[in-house]
């Protein structure tokens, strides 16, 4: 017998909004959080601008003495992951150690602790060794950040780290959901964090020249998906979590249900270190898996959450995939691309796209896609341009594509 999985919980850290409701109502306004950096002093750099989080006391979630031994992603995991619970209606206090044991915790990150360990090798190099944290292996292991999150918690399920590149947090999900389908688990709090806004991580972007540069004296309006001006993303990060349980105990309990996981897909195009493929053909077909999982015919679904990460390439091969995948239906479907509004936050960003997507079911309304304001033509889809739309969502796919030639994709279903 295969379980089905449904999202009972979502707690959210974005450059946007600090906690739910303030993300969800910022997107629907199409309020920006790209903003100048203030994580350090960008004036040296072309590109000054990125989605940070800023309006957050991560001193609330990991105590002044254990902050300087890790990373900024797990204050912004826990923050997320208690929102989540709270909004589930799940006290991990009250529990059991067997009830505990049966939760688990799954995190998608593209970079893990990044920022921590960049910054101690800066203390290492500039003779500051005694500052170096006594915690600096167990820290910089990306598969520690799920460790800190089960410990806050006392979670004693698998607790795991996927880290595919951008599509980190959507395969994640699709990790859970498939735990949950085989009835491994029955609850599990899953999610994706990154938090890239580093001076090397800019600077290696800035090499590649995929970060957009003409907008530093107007941040709100550089992440332009779609659009014929557009000239390369911006760097983001935040927190977005979910808890992801079996239809039969979310029901038993009595839990609110935002939608259900449907289906899973995920495939490798095996072209090119970070170019897409022309063709389209695997991102499209990522998408299909995930329809033909679920059982759900191109033309039933209602909307999708774009990758759309704003570069000249993404945009125009997701389209092709949009066509491919859907067929005459691509024209019918609206669909908008949330980084526009937050920036990338890599490996969180499916995460991102899938919290936006379940309150868009939830309230029957989508967000647009903003700063669209010459149409590509080689971008010819509905995207929701500039404004906010009520679309009643019954099935939706949220996309996601990454370095390294990876497409996954992620179909939710809303459940009555």
């Amino acid at each position: 017998m295969k379980h089905r999985a449904v999202v009972t919980g979502i707690g959210v850290v974005s450059p946007n909004g600090v906690g739910r409701e303030p993300f969800w109502r910022a997107c629907l306004e199409g309020r920006s959080g790209v903003k100048r950096i203030q994580a350090f002093d960008p004036s040296p750099y072309p590109v000054q601008i990125a989605g940070e989080v800023t309006d957050f006391n991560e001193e609330e979630w990991v105590a002044p003495k254990d902050r300087p031994h890790v990373a900024r992603t797990v204050p912004f995991s826990i923050a997320a992951t208690a929102e989540a619970l709270a909004d589930a209606g799940i006290d991990p206090a009250s529990m059991s150690k067997e009830q505990l044991r049966g939760v688990g915790v799954i995190v998608g990150s593209g970079g893990g602790a990044q920022e921590f360990t960049e910054q101690q090798y800066r203390l290492y190099y500039s003779n500051q060794l005694k500052q170096c944290s006594v915690y600096v292996i167990p820290s910089s292991t990306a598969g520690t950040l799920a460790s800190e999150v089960s410990m806050r918690f006392g979670f004693r399920g698998l607790s795991h780290v996927i880290t595919t590149g951008c599509t980190s947090s959507t395969d994640a999900l699709g990790y859970a959901y498939r735990t949950i389908q085989q009835g491994i688990l029955d609850t599990i709090v899953v999610g994706g964090v990154d938090a890239p806004i580093t001076v090397l991580v800019l600077r290696g972007f800035i090499l590649m020249r995929i970060l957009s540069t003409k907008w530093n004296a107007a941040p709100e309006k550089a992440s332009r998906p779609f659009s014929a001006d557009r000239d390369g993303f911006v760097l983001g990060e935040g927190a977005w979590f979910f808890v992801v349980e079996s239809l039969e105990k979310a029901k038993a309990r009595g839990a609110r249900i935002y939608g259900e996981i449907a289906g899973y897909g995920s495939t490798c195009e095996a072209y090119h270190r970070v170019r897409l493929e022309e063709c389209g053909e695997e991102p499209a077909r990522a998408m299909l898996l995930a329809l033909a999982e679920g059982g759900v015919p191109a033309e039933a679904v209602d909307y999708v959450s774009y990758h759309g990460t704003s570069t000249e390439l993404n945009d125009r091969i997701e389209t092709r995939a949009m066509h491919l995948a859907f067929g005459r239906h691509a024209r019918k479907l609206a669909g908008s691309a949330l980084k526009s509004i937050i920036g990338h936050p890599q490996g969180a960003c499916g995460a991102a796209g899938i919290a936006a997507t379940l309150l868009a079911m939830r309230d029957g309304k989508v967000h647009p896609t903003i700063n669209l304001d010459h149409p590509s033509p080689e971008c010819d889809l509905d995207y929701v341009p500039k404004v906010a739309r009520s679309l009643p969502v019954e099935y939706a796919v949220a996309n996601c594509i990454a370095f390294g030639s990876k497409n996954s994709a992620i179909l939710l279903r809303r459940v009555s």
